[in-house]
């Protein structure tokens, strides 16, 4: 008696669409270009300082030379400053000091303007009065709220001291090609030491190149 063969399945070949899935994708990125803002950049307005004796009203917005301290992160990890104006045609107004407690941040904190105040001492000692509060409410079992703190911390920065708006020092910040990136992190971290609220990264012109050279400093 003859044997039945047994019956092949006949492979099917199977073949997933993707165009609906790419013309959903298509819709998708269309709906959040069209829906989600873009985060605009945050950026500060600096008025440079000028060494004008008589401003104007529209002009009183401009910082005082006295309050300007410009930091010149150079290489080999040396810093100099100039107090004051650039002035390349007098060499002498670039200072070299050194990095931490007893350099570059006794030069911002014991810095005297022309009005002879110390803004950066100013600043600091109302920072220290308002941590002293917030201890003092700690320890009598109340609380003190960050977004308070924060608050206040940022009026005094600005100036506004015991309801009075006092000038506050202006710190340029500028890093030679030859500089480290750990040098402008320090720099920045004594702009928060120091409770400096006006500060700015400013790239070199020709007027800090000519001084460096003129100083013979490495950049």
């Amino acid at each position: 008696m003859a044997k039945k063969k047994a019956s092949r399945q006949k492979k099917m070949n199977t073949r997933v669409d993707f165009t609906p899935m790419v013309d959903m994708m298509m819709l998708l990125i269309t709906f959040f270009m069209l829906c989600t803002s873009l985060a605009k950049p945050q950026t500060m307005e600096l008025s440079m300082p000028s060494n004008d004796k008589n401003l104007q009203d529209q002009d009183k917005t401009v910082t005082k030379e006295s309050y300007t301290i410009t930091i010149y992160c150079c290489a080999n990890d040396q810093i100099y400053y100039v107090a004051g104006l650039i002035k390349p045609e007098q060499p002498d107004c670039l200072k070299k000091t050194t990095w931490g407690s007893k350099g570059i941040r006794q030069v911002l904190i014991n810095h005297v303007t022309e009005d002879g105040t110390a803004p950066v001492q100013d600043v600091m000692k109302a920072r220290k009065a308002l941590e002293d509060k917030r201890a003092k409410l700690e320890s009598e079992g109340k609380k003190m709220e960050d977004s308070t703190y924060n608050s206040e911390l940022a009026k005094i920065k600005a100036g506004i001291i015991d309801g009075k708006k006092i000038q506050t020092m202006t710190v340029i910040i500028k890093a030679t090609d030859n500089s480290t990136y750990k040098n402008l992190v320090d720099a920045l971290d004594e702009m928060q030491i120091c409770s400096i609220g006006k500060y700015v990264i400013d790239k070199m012109n020709p007027q800090d190149e000519a001084l460096l050279k003129k100083n013979n400093v490495k950049e």
